[in-house]
């Protein structure tokens, strides 16, 4: 039987994978050999694995991951508080689920940004939209938006992300303007969707970040409630790298 007129249709009806696929089993004597629903179920899961990669992928650049880095890359040798069963939780998502929230504080280089970002590609693994921005730069962006109308478009899109990471909190002072926009970012998400935060402050210092006690009131009051919250300490990651690597300098 030519199969040529099948592989056409299939590429008409947007199954490039699944003709593809089905070329290759016509030319293997194994494959051919299979019953047609054996081949036909691998026909199905090719076509099923190529998209479900095409659409992670495509969620991967949206987020603009900071880092590229997974759950199985989050380094738990070094003594800095990590606590790797909460890590392990929130691996599953299960707090995306229920729209919690996340907050991930320590001094700086201890690796906040990059459990941040493992933890978002572990949402876009499991379907998820999810978006990485740095709040220093963010807020300012949206005072200027203001200005040519693209605040608007700056808020749905954050409406309508799954996750988004809001990186270095507490890093620049706020104006009044940036605090009113960071609790109608909140406001909006507010049970509805995630959102994780990471500040080099203890979370007992971001009340006082914020510069005004009605705002900040009402800010944490829709962040922190229904928090996870990982607090690292210790030396940072990059001094005991570079230590390592001159320590194993040959002398010269």
């Amino acid at each position: 039987m030519l199969i040529h007129p099948t592989v056409d249709k299939l590429h008409r009806l947007g199954l490039a994978v699944m003709a593809r696929s089905l070329a290759e089993q016509d030319a293997s004597a194994e494959l051919a050999a299979l019953s047609f629903a054996e081949r036909l179920g691998l026909l199905a899961d090719r076509e099923l694995t190529e998209r479900d990669n095409r659409q992670l992928k495509n969620r991967l650049r949206k987020a603009a991951l900071r880092q590229g880095a997974c759950p199985e890359d989050i380094d738990h040798r070094h003594a800095r508080g990590l606590d790797k069963a909460l890590v392990r939780q929130l691996a599953t998502c299960q707090w995306l689920r229920e729209r919690h929230n996340v907050l991930i504080s320590g001094p700086t280089g201890v690796g906040k940004t990059f459990i941040a970002c493992a933890l978002a590609h572990q949402a876009c693994r499991e379907g998820y939209s999810a978006l990485y921005l740095r709040l220093p730069k963010l807020l300012p962006e949206l005072a200027l938006a203001r200005g040519d109308g693209r605040h608007g478009r700056w808020m749905k899109t954050l409406n309508r992300t799954d996750l988004v990471v809001l990186d270095d909190y507490g890093l620049a002072a706020m104006t009044d303007e940036h605090r009113r926009d960071l609790l109608e970012i909140l406001e909006e998400r507010y049970e509805r969707r995630s959102t994780m935060v990471t500040s080099q402050f203890p979370i007992e210092q971001w009340y006082g970040l914020i510069g005004d006690p009605t705002l900040a009131d009402a800010i944490l009051d829709r962040l922190v409630h229904n928090a996870y919250r990982l607090t690292l300490k210790g030396e940072s990651l990059r001094k005991q790298r570079r230590k390592l690597t001159t320590a194993e300098e040959p002398n010269t």
